[in-house]
C-alpha cells in the first residue's frame, strides 16, 4: 500500500510540473508537442509500474489506445488502454487471472490515473473492429506499452491484413461529414470546439488515420516523402496543429477537466493565459480588441488553413485509393473539366501564369464546375505569396474580379470559394483585415467575413427566381433592377471596417470609393455604393426608433435618401443585412416596419407631399368598407371613432382599425375591461387589443402580465380617447405560438382582463436570468432622454443586455414618475434590447425630475 502511495505522489509531482511548464509557455507552441509526449511517457512508465506489480503470466499485452497511443496526452483526457489476451485465454474461466486484471485497473484510479479501459482478445479486437469503425480507428493508433510483445504483434499483423483502407476511407469521410454538419459545417463558430469543430484537431486526424490505413505514412513528414503533401504544407499542419495544440490544452488547464470547447466564459481566460492583454482605454471604445477577440481571430486563421488542408490531403488520398477514371476535358489553355471539377492543365500554371488565379473563379462560373479538384486546390494553397500588391493592382486582375461579380450566376458561390482558399482576402487586402473578427455586440452570430458573404448572398437571392417566395416583394422590386453587382459591391464593404474604431459606415465608404475608383466604375454606380455603405444602417434605425405616423419623419428621411433608386437599393440591402446577423433576429414584425418605411417615403419622393387630413380619411374610408363586408351596423362606428383623435388613425392602418371597430363599437363608456386577441395580421405572434378605463400603472401591469407568460413584446402603441378609455395594441410572440395560437389567445383575453383589474403596489420585477454570452460580454446600459422637433413629447432611448422582465423594469420606472407612454417600439438584436418610446408627462419639464428617470432607469437595466 505505501508502494501505490508512493508511485501516486510521484505521478502528482510529475504531472504537476508538466502543468506548471504547460502553463508558463505563454503563446510559443515550440514545446507543447513535446511536453504531451512527455505526460504520455509518465503515463507509460506508471503503467509499466503497475503491470510489474501485477506480475501477470505471459499471454498479456498492455496497450495504449486512441489518443493516448497517438503519444498526445492532453492534461486532463482519459488515458485509454487495452489489455490484450491471447486467444486461448479465458478470463471467465480463471478466476485468479480475472481478479489480477481487475485489481490491476483499479491500482491505475488508486495511483491517479484517469484510465479508459477494455479488455479483449485478438479475435474479439478483430471482431469489433469489423463491426464498428470507431473501435478499429482506436485500435489503429495503438502502441505496446508492456506486455507480452508477441501477441501484441500477431494482434497488429492480423488487424492490419484485415483492414480495407478504401472502406475505412469512406467510413471516416462520411463520420466526418456528420461531425461537420453537427457543428453547422463552419468552423467560424463563435463557441468552437477545438478538437471536434471544421478546422479542429479531429479534421489532422482523420488524415493521419486514412494514410496510416492505406500504408502511406504514419506522420507529416512520411506524408510528404510519399507525395501526398508538400513540404510547405506539413510546415502548415505543424504549425496549425501546435497552435490546436496549446489551445486545447489552456482549456484543460483552466477548466481543471477535459473541455474542447472555446465557450464565451472560458475566452477571455485562454487569451489570458496566451499573454493577450486588453489595450489602454481609449476615447473611442470601439478601437479596443478584448483578448479574446485576438485569440479567437488566431484560432479561426488556424481552423481556415486546417479545412483547406483537410480537403487537399484527403481527395489526394483518395485519389490513391480510387485513382479516378474521368479524363479531363479541356476548357481552354489553363483549365479542364475533370468529372465536374476544376482542373489546373499543370502544377504549375499559377506560377507562369498569376492571371490563372483570378481566372479560376471566373471559370468555375461560366463553366458552371462543381468544385475545384485537389489539384487546382493545391496549386492555389501554394500560390498563394503570389499575391502581392503588384497582384492587386494587376488591371486584368482587376477586370476579371469585376467579370465575377457581373456575371449572371454563381457569384455566391464564386466569392464564398474564392474565401475559404484565402484569395478573396489577398486580393482585397481590407477584407483580409476582418477574415475570423468577432463581433461581440449580442446580436451578430456570424464572424465579420461570415456576415458579409451571408449578405451578399441574402442580397444575391433576391435576384433569383427560385427564391422568390422567401421575399417576394424585395423579390418584385430586384425584378426591376438593373446592376445587381451594385449591391454585391455595397456587402462586401459595408461591414469592411468593423474594428477600426470610428463609425465604420464612414471608413467603409471610403474604402468602397477607393475600390471603385481602382476598377473603374463609373460615377452614377460609385456614388450609389458609397451611399448604400454609407447608410446601411439609417433606414434600420428609422424603421424600428421613430414613429413613421409623423410626416416630418416620413419627410427627413425622405430627403436623406433623395430618390426611387437610392430608396429601393437601400431597403432591399437593409432587409439583407439584417437577415444576415442572426436567424433570431428577423421578424415579420420588422419587416412591416421597414416595408412601411418604404412605400411612405416611396409617396413624398413621388410628389405626394405627407398630408396627415387625406391620409385619415383614405384610412377611414378603407376601414368602413372591411366594416360593410363585416356586416356592421350603419353608423356603427361613430361610438368608437368619436373618441379617438388623429393620432389614433396616423398610427394604425385601415385593417386594424376595422377590428378595433368590431370589437369594441358596443363597448364604448361601458366601464369594462376588454381585450382581444388574434393571430397578427403578419403571421407572426398575436396582436393584443385592449380597452380599458384609464388608470395609473396601466402599461406596466400588461407588461407584468406578458412577462409572467412569457410573452415578448414587439411593438406597443398606446392612446387615450377623449373618454379617459386606454386604448392600446401590442404585438406579442412566444415560443409555442404557431402550436397553440387558439389556447393562447382565449389565455391572454381572461387572465389579462384579470391583471388589469388588480389593485395595490406593482409586483416587484423577476431576477430574469441572462444567458453565459451577455454574462461575458455584457453590454453598458445606456439611457437617452431627448425632447423631439416640436418639443412636446420625449423621445426615450434604452440599450442593454437583454433579459426576462427587462420592459416590464422599465415600465415600473416611468409608472412611478407619471410617465405617459404613446409608443414603444421594441427592438431585440439577439441578446440586445434597443428600445424606443415615445413619452410625455410634466415631470419631463423638470431637469432634475429628468435625472431622477434616468438614474433609475440605468439602474433597472442594470
Amino acid at each position: 500500500m505505501s508502494d501505490f502511495k508512493a508511485l501516486r505522489e510521484e505521478f502528482r509531482t510529475n504531472k504537476a510540473a508538466l502543468f506548471q511548464s504547460l502553463a508558463e509557455g505563454g503563446r510559443s507552441t515550440r514545446s507543447v508537442g513535446s511536453t504531451l509526449g512527455k505526460l504520455s511517457k509518465l503515463a507509460d512508465q506508471t503503467l509499466m509500474t503497475l503491470w510489474l506489480h501485477a506480475a501477470f503470466p505471459p499471454g498479456l499485452a498492455l496497450a495504449a489506445v486512441g489518443g493516448y497511443g497517438r503519444g498526445e496526452l492532453f492534461p486532463y483526457s482519459d488515458v485509454d488502454v487495452l489489455v490484450l489476451l491471447s486467444d486461448d485465454i479465458m478470463l471467465e474461466h480463471d478466476a485468479d487471472l480475472k481478479n489480477r486484471v481487475e485489481g490491476f485497473i483499479g491500482s491505475c484510479w488508486d495511483a491517479g490515473l484517469e484510465i479508459g479501459s477494455s479488455v479483449r482478445s485478438v479475435a474479439d479486437c478483430l471482431n469489433e473492429a469489423r463491426r464498428d469503425v470507431t473501435v478499429q480507428t482506436s485500435l489503429l493508433e495503438s502502441r505496446l506499452i508492456t506486455g507480452d510483445a508477441i501477441i501484441y504483434d500477431q494482434f497488429r499483423q492480423q488487424f492490419v491484413a484485415a483492414m480495407d483502407p478504401h472502406a475505412f476511407f469512406v467510413a471516416k469521410t462520411l463520420e466526418l461529414n456528420q461531425r461537420h454538419n453537427k457543428f453547422d459545417n463552419t468552423p467560424y463558430s463563435l463557441e468552437p470546439n477545438c478538437k471536434e469543430s471544421p478546422g479542429g484537431l479531429r479534421d489532422l486526424q482523420v488524415i493521419l488515420w486514412v494514410a496510416k490505413a492505406a500504408g502511406l505514412g504514419t506522420n507529416w513528414n512520411e506524408l510528404a516523402e510519399n507525395g501526398l503533401a508538400t513540404a510547405f504544407e506539413v510546415q502548415q499542419i505543424k504549425r496549425n496543429e501546435a497552435l490546436l495544440w496549446l489551445i486545447r490544452t489552456r482549456l484543460h488547464l483552466i477548466a481543471k477537466r477535459r473541455e474542447d470547447r472555446l465557450v464565451f466564459d472560458m475566452q477571455n481566460a485562454v487569451a489570458q493565459a496566451f499573454g493577450f492583454e486588453a489595450p489602454p482605454a481609449t476615447t473611442d471604445k470601439r478601437s479596443l480588441v478584448r483578448p479574446s477577440e485576438a485569440l479567437m481571430k488566431r484560432y479561426y486563421w488556424a481552423a481556415k488553413a486546417v479545412t483547406q488542408l483537410n480537403q487537399i490531403l484527403l481527395l489526394n488520398i483518395e485519389e490513391r485509393l480510387s485513382p479516378s477514371t474521368h479524363e479531363p476535358c479541356p476548357i481552354n489553355a489553363h483549365f479542364s473539366d475533370k468529372g465536374g471539377m476544376l482542373e489546373v492543365a499543370s502544377d504549375d500554371i499559377y506560377r507562369r501564369e498569376p492571371h490563372a488565379i483570378m481566372e479560376t473563379f471566373l471559370v468555375f462560373q461560366t463553366a458552371d464546375m462543381n468544385g475545384l479538384s485537389v489539384r487546382t486546390l493545391r496549386a492555389l494553397y501554394n500560390a498563394r505569396d503570389l499575391m502581392n500588391g503588384d497582384f492587386r493592382r494587376d488591371p486584368v486582375n482587376r477586370a476579371a474580379f469585376m467579370q465575377i461579380l457581373r456575371h449572371g450566376s454563381g457569384v455566391t458561390h464564386a466569392l464564398r470559394l474564392m474565401n475559404q482558399t484565402s484569395v478573396l482576402g489577398r486580393y482585397l487586402w481590407a477584407f483580409r483585415k476582418i477574415v475570423g473578427q468577432m463581433q461581440h455586440d449580442l446580436f451578430h452570430v456570424y464572424t465579420v467575413d461570415q456576415h458579409v458573404l451571408m449578405v451578399l448572398r441574402n442580397v444575391r437571392r433576391f435576384f433569383i427566381a427560385e427564391h422568390a417566395h422567401e421575399y417576394p416583394f424585395c423579390s418584385q422590386l430586384a425584378s426591376g433592377w438593373d446592376k445587381p453587382w451594385v449591391l454585391y459591391v455595397a456587402a462586401l464593404f459595408h461591414d469592411i471596417a468593423k474594428g477600426r474604431g470610428g463609425d465604420h459606415s464612414v471608413l467603409g465608404e471610403v474604402e468602397a470609393l477607393r475600390f471603385c475608383k481602382q476598377h473603374d466604375v463609373s460615377r452614377e454606380s460609385t456614388e450609389l455604393i458609397a451611399f448604400v455603405v454609407r447608410e446601411h444602417l439609417t433606414m434600420s434605425r428609422v424603421a424600428q426608433k421613430t414613429d413613421l405616423s409623423d410626416p416630418d419623419v416620413i419627410a427627413a428621411f425622405a430627403k436623406r435618401v433623395g430618390s426611387e433608386r437610392y430608396l429601393t437599393a437601400l431597403y432591399l440591402f437593409t432587409v439583407a443585412d439584417i437577415r444576415g446577423t442572426s436567424p433570431k433576429v428577423w421578424n415579420a414584425w420588422k419587416g412591416k416596419l421597414l416595408e412601411d418605411l418604404f412605400r411612405l417615403t416611396l409617396r413624398v419622393l413621388g410628389g405626394h407631399a405627407a398630408d396627415p387630413h387625406v391620409e385619415v380619411e383614405t384610412r377611414k374610408r378603407e376601414a368602413l368598407i372591411q366594416l360593410a363586408l363585416h356586416a356592421q351596423p350603419f353608423e356603427g362606428h361613430k361610438a368608437l371613432w368619436d373618441t379617438v383623435d388623429v393620432g389614433y388613425f396616423m398610427r394604425h392602418d385601415a385593417s386594424d382599425i376595422a377590428w378595433h371597430t368590431r370589437q369594441l363599437s358596443r363597448h364604448v363608456n361601458s366601464g369594462k375591461s376588454i381585450v382581444r386577441a388574434r393571430m397578427s395580421p403578419l403571421g407572426e405572434g398575436l396582436q393584443v387589443l385592449v380597452y380599458t378605463p384609464d388608470q395609473p400603472d396601466l402599461f406596466a401591469r400588461i407588461c407584468g402580465y406578458f412577462e409572467h407568460r412569457g410573452f415578448s413584446i414587439l411593438e406597443a402603441r398606446v392612446h387615450t380617447a377623449f373618454n379617459h378609455y386606454a386604448l392600446d395594441t401590442f404585438q406579442v410572440t412566444t415560443q409555442a405560438m404557431h402550436e397553440l395560437y387558439h389556447e393562447l389567445a382565449s389565455m391572454v383575453e381572461a387572465e389579462l382582463v384579470r391583471a388589469i383589474m388588480q389593485t395595490g403596489p406593482l409586483p416587484a420585477p423577476g431576477k430574469g436570468r441572462v444567458s453565459r454570452r451577455v454574462k461575458s460580454f455584457p453590454i453598458t446600459p445606456r439611457v437617452s432622454l431627448q425632447p423631439d422637433e416640436k418639443g412636446q413629447r420625449w423621445l426615450l432611448n434604452i440599450s442593454a443586455s437583454d433579459r426576462v422582465g427587462l420592459l416590464y423594469s422599465v415600465a415600473r420606472v416611468l409608472a412611478r414618475h407619471k410617465v405617459n407612454l404613446q409608443l414603444a417600439k421594441i427592438n431585440t438584436l439577439g441578446e440586445r434590447v434597443d428600445d424606443t418610446f415615445l413619452i410625455d408627462g410634466p415631470e419631463l419639464q423638470e431637469n432634475k425630475a429628468q435625472i431622477a428617470i434616468e438614474t433609475e432607469l440605468l439602474e433597472a437595466l442594470a
